[in-house]
């Protein structure tokens, strides 16, 4: 087999989709495309654009590949979304966004259906984050649904169909709070059968098995050659940690930052999760359960932000912590540890300059981050992938309120893209070493540790 040098990966996010070229070597991004994940209206609901993201998809991988010529292809994407096909191995319905609140409409009745968080490690969440509660409200609300239904996909590997015709579904999507995953015993939950899909569930692949080779017609289309290797696809936020499964021995934690933020606690110590904190078991790529929690990080920064400018100098940071000026949960109260509370400050908050706004915002993500860190018995170096792996206040807030060791990448870009492209990587072990990401111990300024005290007190209170 010919030596794999750059790989395509398709990277479906929730609020942008991207194909990038990563260079397996240096593990870097030389080549990216984006656009937006503009969710459609409906009817019948609001749905993604497949059709966009098809034709965006296969102009930025013959483009790509002209300028970079790329030797493999990868896909990542989003959880919380499932495809089904029709015996034709078309949509048999649109694909659902997971922010329709739809699901909600029959919370009840699918309650009385669904397994309980100790068969599935999957908490009950809101709108359509379970991917069984969407697809109960679909098959409820349109009656020959079930009979149109030949094959159920999880997301990634539906791009995955799309490009070699095989299907597949993959245990880190599946074991991404759907409802219709077992981690303990890498079988499906007691759910796919009451909701009569059992012979339609697609065979169960891990991330990194072979899928290729391209359908003739999608080679034509992107210019490439048709027994190019495909790999079968990962979850996001499990593409952001397998590089460390790769390279670490544990203990250690990743936090995936983008509009969701997402600890994953790698050999941490036993805990009892809550589910109703939005804590639940991740499966990684090897098929293990990991324990995980999560917040809309990325969609709370923007909310509280809007269109202000993200800086701040160090006299509004001395403001924050003189004070101090402090956010407390939830600002996007649908999820997280504190989901169901109204967000405030401690302060009148048409007052703050958008410095301060900034520099106690980063604090609280820090704060909740720390939250998440702590409910899933995290130990072990923080390492932090994705855009808050840029801010600084972040990161120093992080380490004082757990007290240990916050890494970086070297790179600017988030770790999705890396992690699907190194399910290519033959030599099966990590080239980065740790000379190569940013330390940050825990730091000497005891403000900030006294702000992270005072913070979780309050947020106890």
């Amino acid at each position: 087999m010919a030596t794999i040098h750059h790989v395509g990966v398709i990277d479906i996010g929730k609020t942008n989709a991207k194909v990038a070229v990563v260079d397996l070597e240096n593990r870097a991004e030389i080549g990216v495309l984006t656009r937006p994940n503009k969710v459609l209206p409906g009817p019948p609901y609001p749905h993604y654009d497949i059709d966009g993201h098809w034709d965006f998809i296969c102009n930025a991988l013959k483009k790509l590949n002209l300028t970079h010529g790329i030797d493999a292809l990868s896909v990542t994407a989003h959880g919380a979304s499932a495809v089904l096909l029709d015996k034709n191995g078309q949509l048999a319905a649109p694909v659902i966004d997971y922010e329709f609140d739809g699901p909600d409409e029959l919370a009840s009745e699918y309650d009385a259906i669904r397994p309980a968080f100790t068969e599935t490690g999957s908490p009950r969440l809101r709108m359509g984050l379970n991917v069984g509660a969407q697809i109960h409200w679909q098959l409820s609300n349109d009656s020959t649904l079930h009979d149109r239904i030949a094959t159920v996909l999880t997301y990634p590997q539906y791009w995955t169909y799309r490009l070699t015709g095989k299907l597949a579904n993959e245990v880190t999507s599946l074991g991404c709070h759907t409802d219709l995953w077992c981690p303990q015993v890498a079988g499906f939950s007691s759910l796919v059968t009451k909701l009569g899909l059992s012979a339609r569930m697609a065979p169960v692949k891990r991330a990194a098995d072979l899928m290729g080779p391209l359908l003739p017609e999608v080679a034509r289309k992107i210019g490439m050659p048709a027994d190019l290797e495909v790999a079968c696809g990962i979850h996001d936020s499990n593409a952001s940690l397998y590089p460390y499964l790769l390279e670490r021995h544990p203990p250690f934690s990743v936090i995936s930052t983008g509009t969701w933020v997402i600890t994953l606690a790698i050999g941490g110590v036993g805990v009892t999760l809550d589910p109703n904190r939005d804590t639940l078991i991740n499966v990684n790529a090897h098929g293990d359960p990991v324990p995980s929690a999560r917040f809309m990080g990325g969609r709370e920064f923007d909310l509280v932000m809007g269109k202000r400018k993200a800086l701040c100098t160090a006299q509004d940071v001395e403001h924050v912590l003189a004070r101090p000026i402090m956010l407390f949960p939830a600002v996007d109260p649908r999820s997280g540890p504190f989901q169901g509370k109204t967000h405030c400050w401690n302060t009148e908050e048409t007052k703050l300059s958008d410095g301060e706004r900034y520099a106690a915002l980063s604090f609280y993500l820090a704060l909740m981050t720390a939250e998440c860190l702590k409910m899933t018995g995290a130990r072990g170096p923080s390492l932090v992938e994705g855009p808050f792996a840029r801010n600084s206040f972040y990161l120093d807030m992080l380490a004082a309120a757990t007290g240990r060791l916050v890494e970086t990448s070297s790179g600017s870009s988030t770790g999705t893209s890396i992690g699907a492209a190194l399910l290519l990587d033959k030599k099966a072990t990590a080239q980065a070493s740790k000379s190569e990401r940013s330390h940050k111990e825990e730091t000497s300024d005891s403000r900030l540790s006294d702000y992270a005290g005072e913070w979780k007190s309050a947020v106890r209170g």
